[in-house]
């Protein structure tokens, strides 16, 4: 019998995210399971967010009308916030996509994380770190592009140069330590063990670096040895000496 879909509920800060990229991030969404609650807040009195008429019909997102109460407040927010705890509290939902560049959702992804509920973010390049880190998975909106016929994943843009890569502290940091804990003794790791404990360690997505699959970041970097048994991938942080040759 096949497992019931992860119910998933989608909410739109339309202040803070363009109507445009909304087909590539349901997409996204969808690999996670199905967003039988779509929600979008604003005032939608404001010529603002015109631009969010027709998508709203198109894939059926609901408006939440919410008045700016005084000048320099964003009401919308906290009528976001209300709404996801009142789903939560529900407990009909296995997750949350939030859509928004603003880390003042950064509480709510918490507090959503300590109930055990997944946590999709979508946002901008300028979005702060405190939010994207504290998503279980974290996309920028720069590294989806519409899917073309010949995939059914939204795929980013440009790829990240190996150097580019080895000089990103924070990624080769989380890699080998990802890779270390999921180490046999012979330095081999399962490559779905390492994606596994890195999404345990951090919001990680290889396609805000330009790659489809965590296989193809890592051979990428030069770090790493990569070698393939049939279906199953294996990789091994390359010996100083090794790396070395690499650069030569």
């Amino acid at each position: 019998m096949p497992e019931p879909e992860r119910r998933i509920a989608l909410l739109i800060d339309a202040d803070n995210a363009p109507p445009g990229k909304i087909d590539v991030i349901l997409a996204e969404v969808a690999r996670h399971g199905v967003a039988n609650v779509r929600r979008a807040y604003g005032n939608w009195k404001s010529p603002h967010l015109k631009g969010w008429e027709a998508t709203l019909h198109e894939y059926a997102i609901r408006p939440i009308q919410q008045f700016a109460y005084s000048s320099g407040k964003n009401a919308s927010d906290m009528a976001m916030v209300i709404d996801a705890m009142d789903l939560l509290y529900a407990r009909n939902l296995d997750g949350f996509a939030i859509v928004s560049s603003d880390a003042d959702f950064t509480p709510l992804v918490m507090r959503l994380l300590t109930d055990g509920v997944k946590v999709y973010g979508f946002g901008e390049k300028k979005t702060p770190l405190p939010f994207v880190n504290a998503c279980s998975k974290f996309t920028y909106l720069e590294a989806l592009v519409q899917a073309s016929s010949e995939t059914t994943a939204p795929v980013a843009a440009k790829p990240a140069s190996a150097g580019e890569l080895k000089g990103d502290t924070r990624l080769v940091q989380m890699l080998r330590s990802a890779v270390d804990s999921a180490a046999g003794d012979d330095g081999w790791a399962h490559l779905g063990a390492v994606g596994h404990q890195i999404s345990n360690q951090a919001s990680f997505d290889s396609r805000n670096y330009g790659y489809r699959k965590l296989s193809d970041l890592i051979e990428a970097s030069g770090l790493f040895e990569v070698k393939r048994d049939e279906q199953i991938v294996w990789v091994r942080f390359k010996p100083r000496r090794a790396r070395a040759a690499t650069k030569k």
